[in-house]
């Protein structure tokens, strides 16, 4: 299986970034293949809903590097969406990437993939669940299939090494992909 992992976080090195990659460790000991990428490192522009994705060749025709992510969207079998929660929801970045999936709806290229959703966030999983109505709603839509989520407590940058507990639940995740 083929993972792609979308970290939505500003921070490399966050509690979003490692959880992710305690899941990735775990899907490689089960041979599957990973590629992580922050979105912080990727220009996505805003959706001004010129309607463009809904004619023609069903693309985007905003010209920035979500054209990159969206042929390793369309190539994965399982997208991670690791955000830490801003107000009870994502991260803009992460925001941003979500308005732009549009095209899929018309094209379907992500119907029957999996999706993921991590969130760290200070208050702990009970302020996840805007978040994650979000994010079921969303691949609903798209067709894709919930296949579970990591939701852990953690604030200040690089907590979450210190639970052990939430690092062996995001491994065996992994694992058991």
């Amino acid at each position: 299986m083929k993972i792609l992992a979308l970290i939505g976080s500003p921070r490399k090195g966050s509690n979003t970034d490692i959880l992710v990659e305690k899941i990735l460790e775990g899907a490689k000991e089960n041979g599957h293949i990973s590629e992580k990428i922050y979105l912080y490192d990727y220009e996505i522009l805003p959706c001004i809903d010129c309607r463009n994705c809904k004619r023609g060749l069903f693309i985007c025709t905003i010209e920035d590097m979500m054209h990159e992510i969206y042929s390793k969207m369309e190539n994965a079998d399982l997208i991670i969406f690791g955000t830490p929660i801003y107000w009870y929801g994502p991260t803009g970045q992460m925001k941003l990437l979500i308005d732009r999936m549009r095209p899929f709806i018309e094209t379907k290229k992500l119907k029957n993939k999996k999706g993921v959703i991590v969130s760290p966030s200070e208050e702990g999983p009970k302020a996840c669940g805007p978040l994650i109505e979000m994010f079921k709603m969303s691949f609903d839509y798209l067709g894709m299939e919930f296949a579970g989520k990591i939701l852990a407590s953690a604030y200040e940058r690089g907590e979450i090494k210190n639970n052990q507990k939430e690092l062996k639940n995001a491994y065996e995740f992994g694992l058991a992909l």
